[in-house]
C-alpha cells in the first residue's frame, strides 16, 4: 500500500509539470530549458523576470510581495501567468519548475534531491562554463527525466519483444493482463498512447482504486513491457501518414473534392460531368452488383465501399427510388456488421469469465454492451441489456 502511494504522487507530481528552466544562479542565464507539456513559455523573458524579483527579494532595503521564503529550505514561490513558479537555488545553479498547482512536499524533496546530486555529477561541465560561458548539457534531460519521473507522460508503446518468462508473469496477473489487452487496442489506432488515458480506459472496466492500476502500470513500465517512444519519431510517422493521405486524395481529384467523411468514394474515378442518368443508373447497378458480391462473402467493409459508391452517383443524380433502395441496403448491411460486432464480444466476453479472466471479460461485455445500447437497430428493452449490466455488477464483485 505503501509503495502504491509513492507510485501514485511521483505521477501527480509529474502531471503537475509544464516546464522546467536550470539557470546560472550568479547571472540568471537559461542554462537549459525542457518543456513537459508543450506550455507556451518564454522561457528568456522568464528567466529575467525571476532574476530581478530574486535580486528585488534579497534586498536588505525591500521585502517583496511576490515571492516568499519558505522557511530555512530557500525555495522561493510565485505566480506567472496562470502557472505557479517554484525556484530552489544550489550552490552553482538554480532551478524553476513552472507548475499547473502548488508543489507537494515530495516533489520539493525531488528539487533538493536533483540539485545536489546535479552539482556532483555535472561539476565539470558548470566549471567550464564559468570560465568560458559556454554550456554543454551532454546527458543533463537523461538525468532531468530519470529524477522527476517525466517517462510517465511520454508516449508509450509496446516493447519489440517480450521474454516468454515476462508473458507468464503477466498472464499470471488479472490485473496486469487486462492492461496489456487494453493498450494493445489503444495502439490499433494509433502508434502510441498515454498512462493516463490508459489508467482511465481500466478504470471505467472495473471499480478498483486508481492507485492500484497505476501500481501494476508502473510494474509494466519498470519491466520494458511498456517503453517510451521518441517524440520526433512519432512526428515524422505522422507526418509521412498525412503525406500518403495527402497524395491520395490529390490523386482522385476532382470528384474527391467533392466529398469529406464518405469512406471509399475517394477511389471513385469517374467525371460526373461526362455522364447522364442512363450511364449513371448502369454504374449504380454495377457497384451494387459488386457490393452484393462482397456482402455475400461477408466481406462487409467492401461491400459497405461499394454501397456508398453506388449512393453518391444516385444523390448527385436525384434518382429518388435508387437512394431508398441503397440506403436500405446500407442499413441491412450495418445491421449485420454490428450483429457480428455483438456476437465477437458476448463470446470473448463469455470465453473470458469461463477462464476467470474478470476484467477482459469485463471489458467485452462492455463493448457488447455499447453496441445495444446505442445501436438503434436494437430494441431499447432488449433483455440483454439488463442481464450484461447485472454480470457486470456481479463479475466487479469477484475482482474486489
Amino acid at each position: 500500500q505503501v509503495e502504491r502511494e509513492i507510485i501514485w504522487q511521483k505521477f501527480s507530481d509529474v502531471l503537475n509539470i509544464r516546464h522546467i528552466i536550470l539557470m546560472d544562479k550568479e547571472s540568471g542565464l537559461k542554462l537549459l530549458n525542457y518543456s513537459i507539456s508543450g506550455a507556451e513559455i518564454d522561457a528568456d523573458l522568464l528567466s529575467g523576470f525571476i532574476q530581478a524579483n530574486i535580486t528585488f527579494s534579497e534586498s536588505d532595503t525591500v521585502s517583496s510581495k511576490r515571492l516568499k521564503n519558505i522557511n530555512n529550505h530557500q525555495f522561493y514561490e510565485f505566480q506567472y501567468q496562470n502557472f505557479n513558479i517554484l525556484l530552489k537555488n544550489g550552490e552553482f545553479v538554480r532551478l524553476c519548475l513552472i507548475l499547473d498547482h502548488k508543489a507537494s512536499g515530495s516533489m520539493r524533496t525531488a528539487v533538493m534531491q536533483f540539485l545536489q546530486e546535479y552539482e556532483e555529477l555535472f561539476h565539470e561541465v558548470i566549471s567550464n562554463f564559468k570560465a568560458s560561458g559556454i554550456f554543454k548539457p551532454e546527458n543533463m534531460i537523461e538525468y532531468l527525466v530519470d529524477t522527476f519521473n517525466i517517462k510517465l507522460v511520454f508516449p508509450m508503446s509496446l516493447a519489440h519483444s517480450i521474454s516468454p518468462n515476462e508473458i507468464k508473469k503477466i498472464n499470471q496477473n488479472q490485473i496486469q493482463k487486462a492492461i496489456l489487452n487494453l493498450a494493445k487496442e489503444l495502439l490499433v489506432s494509433k502508434p502510441f498512447f498515454f498512462i493516463n488515458n490508459l489508467l482511465n480506459r481500466v478504470k471505467k472496466i472495473v471499480n478498483l482504486e486508481a492507485n492500484l492500476i497505476l501500481y501494476e502500470i508502473y510494474q509494466l513500465v519498470e519491466n520494458n513491457i511498456f517503453v517510451s517512444i521518441n517524440l520526433e519519431t512519432i512526428a515524422s510517422n505522422m507526418e509521412l501518414r498525412e503525406e500518403t493521405t495527402s497524395e491520395k486524395v490529390a490523386k482522385f481529384k476532382p470528384i474527391s473534392s467533392l466529398i469529406t467523411n464518405d469512406s471509399g468514394i475517394e477511389d471513385l474515378q469517374i467525371d460526373l460531368d461526362e455522364m447522364n442518368i442512363l450511364s449513371a443508373s448502369k454504374i449504380i447497378k454495377e457497384f451494387l452488383k459488386k457490393g452484393k458480391g462482397a456482402e455475400k462473402t461477408l466481406a462487409y467493409q467492401v461491400a459497405k465501399k461499394e454501397y456508398k459508391k453506388a449512393l453518391y452517383v444516385a444523390k448527385e443524380f436525384n434518382l429518388k427510388d435508387d437512394i431508398t433502395r441503397i440506403s436500405q441496403s446500407v442499413l441491412n448491411l450495418e445491421k449485420k456488421e454490428k450483429q457480428l460486432e455483438l456476437d465477437f464480444a458476448l463470446e470473448k466476453g463469455l470465453n473470458a469469465e469461463k477462464n476467470g479472466d474478470y476484467l477482459n471479460s469485463i471489458n467485452f461485455y462492455q463493448k457488447a454492451l455499447k453496441i445495444l445500447e446505442s445501436f438503434l437497430i436494437f430494441n431499447i428493452s432488449d433483455s440483454r441489456i439488463k442481464k450484461l449490466k447485472k454480470k457486470i455488477i456481479k463479475l466487479r464483485e469477484e475482482i474486489q
